[in-house]
């Protein structure tokens, strides 16, 4: 038997025939006859009372400290699964927080009488990111079984009618300690929110700067992008009163709305970055309400999000534009604002609309540019241009359907042949 365990007993021995004493001392008084006198020196009733109320509890909850530390830990090993599934190191830091428990409830078992104090520093001996690995809801169970260890040991640490103080005083401690953790995980939430709001606002203005480095792409997995998808980028005005918290929850509902969402004030500019395999434009009109007044812009869906820069320049030169489309539907797409963007000096978009309207329709051969150009040049009249091309007015009708089928846009729509108009005289002027 450890010698530890054996002065244990030998104490709670003495501390039990001192007991019996005490109490036949008090049986004698009751019956009204005086004690024995004993030797000189002998202790009052009160004398060797440690702060529990009873002796030697104390120092056998200090010399139980490794044996509960033990016991804690088998305990955890066989209840809780999470446990068992820890990585070594996680494993290893749960331990120091549970042997930091127990010595914290040792040194203010001294005096329970005071308020406890210091519980904070249980969990300084594990790292922030443990916070991570485990959950609150786990870290209770933690506590909730060294509870129970210390209770179901109760009757062996405690000394002889001591046991229901040590009880109590566990169960008390415990309460602060779980409140201490409540405190703790709050805390690293807060921070964490705090840094992770600091990189998305850094992700986002990265991808509207045009930004596509692999340090991009590593702050994007950091923040949690599945990568699933597609992606766009849509912005707006932001309203008048957004602030932290009407910007977490835009960022909560963008997030219903789309797979991935990141969520970026610049100036009096909303951005939102959607990703996911849905429907993208369809969650980003279902966001509308959360924009201010004036245009919206959705710009052009991409395979990825670190391409999204080229959908976020789409989008902030749309939105440039829009005031030159008043009839524009809110939201617009970037590319159904070519013919403005182009007056805004954007040359991608110069370069879209003569890659997607002049060259199909140069490249098809027949008649079929020529007669889009008598068409628009004659005030869009099918008479008009079929006498200054000397054809039936069918044949025009014939070729205007060719032009839709290949370009996409109808000149026989009013806004889509201002589109087909546009890019005519940038294909001529680029020829010429």
């Amino acid at each position: 038997m450890p010698a530890t365990r054996r002065a244990a007993r030998g104490s709670a021995q003495k501390t039990d025939r001192e007991a019996g004493q005490a109490t036949d001392r008090s049986a004698d008084q009751d019956t009204g006859q005086a004690p024995e006198a004993g030797a000189e020196g002998t202790p009052g009733p009160d004398a060797g009372l440690d702060p529990a109320g009873f002796p030697m509890n104390l120092q056998r909850v200090r010399e139980a400290s490794g044996l509960l530390t033990a016991a804690a830990m088998r305990r955890l090993d066989e209840d809780l699964g999470w446990y068992r599934e820890l990585p070594a190191e996680d494993r290893s830091y749960v331990g120091l927080v549970a042997q930091a428990g127990i010595n914290a409830f040792t040194s203010w078992f001294t005096d329970p009488d005071r308020p406890p104090h210091g519980v904070s520093e249980i969990f300084a001996a594990a790292p922030t990111e443990l916070t991570r690995s485990i959950s609150l809801q786990h870290t209770l169970q933690l506590v909730r079984v060294v509870v129970d260890v210390v209770e179901t040991h109760s009757d062996r640490i405690a000394a002889p009618g001591g046991e229901r103080d040590l009880r109590e005083a566990v169960l008390r401690y415990s309460r602060e300690v779980a409140f201490s953790a409540a405190e703790v995980y709050a805390r690293a939430a807060e921070w964490r929110g705090a840094w992770d709001a600091r990189l998305e606002a850094l992700v986002v203005d990265a991808l509207v700067r045009g930004d596509g480095d692999d340090s991009l792409r590593s702050r994007i997995s950091a923040l949690g992008w599945s990568g699933r998808g597609n992606a766009l980028v849509v912005v707006g005005l932001a309203t008048e009163e957004l602030d932290e918290i009407r910007t977490a929850e835009i960022r909560r509902v963008a997030r219903r709305a789309a797979g991935d969402a990141l969520v970026g004030i610049h100036g009096d500019r909303l951005v939102l970055v959607l990703g996911g395999e849905g429907d993208l434009v369809a969650a980003a009109t279902a966001l509308m309400s959360r924009f201010g007044t004036g245009p919206v812009v959705i710009g052009t869906q991409v395979p990825s999000l670190t391409d999204a820069p080229r959908s976020a320049r789409s989008a902030l030169a749309g939105l440039t534009a829009a005031p030159a489309w008043p009839q524009a539907p809110r939201p617009v797409m970037a590319d159904d604002l070519l013919p403005e963007r182009v007056l805004t000096g954007d040359y991608t978009a110069r370069a879209t609309l003569i890659a997607q309207a002049f060259t199909p329709l140069q490249d098809a051969g027949g008649a079929v540019l020529e007669t889009l150009s008598a068409y628009l040049g004659t005030g869009r009249s099918l008479e008009a241009a079929a006498r200054h091309l000397y054809v039936h007015p069918n044949t025009v009708r014939y070729r205007l359907r060719k032009v839709s089928e290949i370009t996409g846009w109808d000149p026989l729509d009013a806004r889509e042949s201002f589109v087909l108009q546009v890019a005519l005289a940038l294909g001529q002027l680029g020829r010429g």
